[in-house]
Formats: structure tokens, C-alpha cells, sequence
């Protein structure tokens, strides 16, 4: 089996993320695959092509297209794809008129006008999937896969890097600097957690906002932007609280890989986690926009080891039954059989 990936995402990006994590359990799976994607990330170029993934690289402009078609079209031709899998919108729009059997994955609410030519649908969540009937895919053409997680062997940064004591509770956010992720209140429900260091782990339009909400309210001292990071397991491992206030999240991996981590999670209840993390069982839920909720969720954890024992279980539990590498690989190698038998 022959799988081509397009890919038109950002430098950097949850979805970027997941994409790039997805194919590379793929290639250790088995499968055979290329990509063309944009070249705007040495990082992922070099570490899928050191898994003798064939890489090819284009704009995915929207004007003109034809470079980009030009380069498909070659992919195609010389590799010969039985899947053409297409990640996020802008490369569902980029799908051959080729014999394959197109594939459209949703990380987000988008609209399946983006993926007319694609045979199958592919939604990252149970909510994404009513999304995607409810704008008319089929039922049998609708199909949940989920991402993994995999931290095992993922060593701690030192503290001393990040200029944070080794005694000092530290949380995590992994998060791009956007009103959407809803950083700015994790700022102010911090001011009222004593003594607790953040490190904010992400890059986005929002940087320099935070950083002067940062000084307004006294949290300089507190407070590590540590920018973009390809370390988000040793960033886990050397935090004690990993927390995702997000305003939107369709998904959100964070989830998946504080609990693969084994790091308690504190969430807001936008759709995502709200589908999946069950307040007090593998995680503590808060509601969106919520500073009080918010600051008392995370003294909670900061004092209550018994309830941070709890969840990291709780965490693990549903981690191991619906998030791992090898379920990734066995639910996607499956769905790509089922796709070609019917083909």
C-alpha cells in the first residue's frame, strides 16, 4: 500500500503537529509513503525523509496553483499512490484527479466544500464526525480516527534552563499565542496561586499582549515564554501540571499528551476536552473564560497530591484504551484496506 500525504499547514501548529507525528507511526507501521508539503520546516523535512519517506516540496499558493498541481501531478506519477490523504482544507482543495482513493482529514470545523474531490472523510473526534454528517457525508464515508501521543522516553529539560527553581510548582501550557487558547486568563488566575511558576510553550499574534499583561500584574518574575518547542516531552516531564484554558479547541492533542505523560491535566470545557476528559477522573474541568474556577483548579492541584495521583491514573486509563501508537497505526492501516477494497 502507497500513501501520499499533502500537506499545506503552517511553520508550526497543533495540526502541523499531528500530521507530522501521524506519518512518521505510519512509516513505523510499514506503510509506504511520500508528501509534498510546503517548505517552511527543516525540523519535519529532514526527520520524515530519515525515515525514507519520499519529500517534495510546493507553495500551495492559492494563485497561481498550477506549481503546486505540477508537483503533485509528478508524485503521482512516479510514485504511483493507492491513498492520497489530504490534511487540513487547503490541500483538500489540491486533491488529483488521479485514480486513488482521496482522503480529507478534519482537525477542525471545516467546510467540506474544501473537499469535493475526496472519497473519504476523516475526523480527529467523535465531535467531528457530527460535524461531518450534519454537512451530509455519508455514514460509511465518515470515519473517526484518533491521534496518539508517545512519551516514554522523554527526559526532563533541566529547570535551571528555563530559569525556574527546582523546588517551585510549575505548570504548562502548549499553546500557539491566540485569543482562542485563552492565555490570557491563565495569567490572571496564576497571580493567585503563590509561588507557582508558567512556562507558555508556543509562538502567535499575541506575544507581546501577554507579555505586557505579564508586567501589569506583576508576573515577570513567575512567568517563561519559552517560544515554538519540538520538546513537548521533556517539557512535560520536567513540569508538574500541564493546563489548556482554551476558548475553541475542536480537539486539542495537550490532552492526549498530559496523559500519556502521566502529568495531571487541568482543561476548559470548550468542545474538545469536554468530549473527553472527565472532571476529577483524568482530569479537572473548568469553565471557558472562568478566572476563579481556573485559580482554585490549580491550587488544588498544587496541594492535593492524593487528587494529582488520581487523575494521572484516570489519565493513563484513557490514554492506553484510545490514544496510543500502535491503535493509531492499526485504526489507520484498517480504515486505508477498507478504502481500497471498496474502491
Amino acid at each position: 500500500m502507497k500513501v501520499l500525504h499533502l500537506m499545506a499547514g503552517a511553520e508550526t501548529g497543533g495540526a502541523e503537529n499531528i500530521f507530522f507525528e501521524d506519518v512518521l507511526a505510519l512509516a513505523d507501521g510499514g506503510l509506504e509513503q511520500a508528501v509534498v508539503t510546503r517548505p517552511n520546516n527543516e525540523f519535519r523535512l529532514r526527520a520524515m525523509r530519515d525515515k525514507n519517506i519520499r519529500v517534495d516540496t510546493a507553495s500551495f499558493a492559492n494563485f497561481p496553483r498550477w506549481p503546486t498541481k505540477r508537483v503533485i501531478d509528478r508524485v503521482c506519477k512516479e510514485f504511483e499512490p493507492d491513498i492520497v490523504h489530504c490534511w487540513m482544507g487547503r490541500a483538500g482543495t489540491y486533491a488529483p484527479k488521479y485514480s486513488a482513493v482521496n482522503v480529507g482529514w478534519y482537525g477542525g470545523y471545516y467546510k467540506r466544500s474544501r473537499f469535493a474531490r475526496c472519497d473519504y472523510h476523516v475526523g480527529l473526534t467523535k465531535d467531528l464526525i457530527r460535524h461531518l454528517r450534519e454537512q451530509g457525508v455519508e455514514e460509511d464515508r465518515a470515519v473517526l480516527i484518533h491521534t496518539y501521543a508517545e512519551f516514554e522516553d522523554a527526559a526532563p529539560i533541566g529547570r535551571a534552563s528555563v530559569d525556574t527553581p527546582e523546588d517551585a510548582p510549575v505548570f504548562l501550557a502548549l499553546a500557539r499565542l491566540h485569543w482562542k487558547k485563552g492565555l490570557d486568563v491563565l495569567l490572571k488566575s496564576l497571580v493567585n496561586v503563590p509561588g507557582a511558576y508558567l512556562w507558555i510553550a508556543g509562538d502567535g499574534p499575541l506575544r507581546e499582549q501577554l507579555e505586557t499583561q505579564c508586567d501589569e500584574l506583576g508576573l515577570r518574575d513567575r512567568v517563561r515564554f519559552l517560544g515554538w518547542r519540538d520538546d513537548r516531552g521533556a517539557l512535560l516531564a520536567a513540569s508538574d501540571i500541564c493546563v489548556f484554558p482554551s476558548r475553541y479547541e475542536p480537539f486539542g492533542t495537550v490532552t492526549v499528551d498530559a496523559w500519556a505523560s502521566k502529568t495531571p491535566l487541568i482543561a476548559a470545557a470548550a468542545a474538545g476536552p469536554k468530549a473527553y476528559v472527565k472532571d476529577g477522573e483524568n482530569g479537572l474541568l473548568v469553565e471557558i473564560d472562568d478566572v476563579d474556577g481556573l485559580t482554585l483548579a490549580m491550587n488544588r492541584l498544587v496541594n492535593e497530591s492524593d487528587l494529582r495521583d488520581r487523575l494521572v491514573e484516570g489519565g493513563l486509563d484513557s490514554y492506553r484504551s484510545q490514544f496510543t501508537k500502535d491503535i493509531f497505526i492499526q485504526d489507520s492501516v484498517a480504515f486505508y484496506e477498507r478504502a481500497l477494497q471498496n474502491r
